[in-house]
């Protein structure tokens, strides 16, 4: 009666949890040290990364450098990870930034990195 195909649990499609988890962890840098981008000045993201709205950012701003962040962390692929995104300014935003973030993305990336998990609240 038709050709309607179950998947059994041992062949299931992965979830989007884990498409998401691999997604973010197949752009991370090597370490937090690759994060060579600027710390101060205004940067405009590419058109792959901010397709619509804001795409100019001015990091001498704290609210604009948050959504310079937040944006790139979700959007950008690894280069644009390590070309924007600067390692001081990514430790010091954590505690408030990974409030902002998917909680997949930000799991990802406390994973790979536990420097970002133990920042606490600490940070400036």
């Amino acid at each position: 009666m038709g050709s309607m195909v179950t998947l059994s649990s041992s062949s299931a499609a992965p979830s989007a949890a884990e498409v998401l988890h691999a997604r973010y962890a197949g752009r991370l840098p090597a370490s937090l040290e690759k994060l060579a981008g600027p710390r101060h000045g205004v940067v405009e993201l590419p058109l792959h990364v901010a397709w619509s709205g804001l795409r100019s950012y001015d990091l001498d701003r704290p609210r604009l450098r948050m959504g310079l962040y937040r944006t790139v962390l979700a959007e950008g692929q690894h280069e644009d990870l390590v070309t924007l995104l600067n390692r001081d300014l990514l430790l010091a935003q954590w505690p408030v930034l990974r409030t902002l973030i998917s909680r997949h993305l930000r799991q990802v990336w406390e994973e790979a990195f536990p420097e970002l998990a133990t920042t606490g609240s600490a940070a400036a």
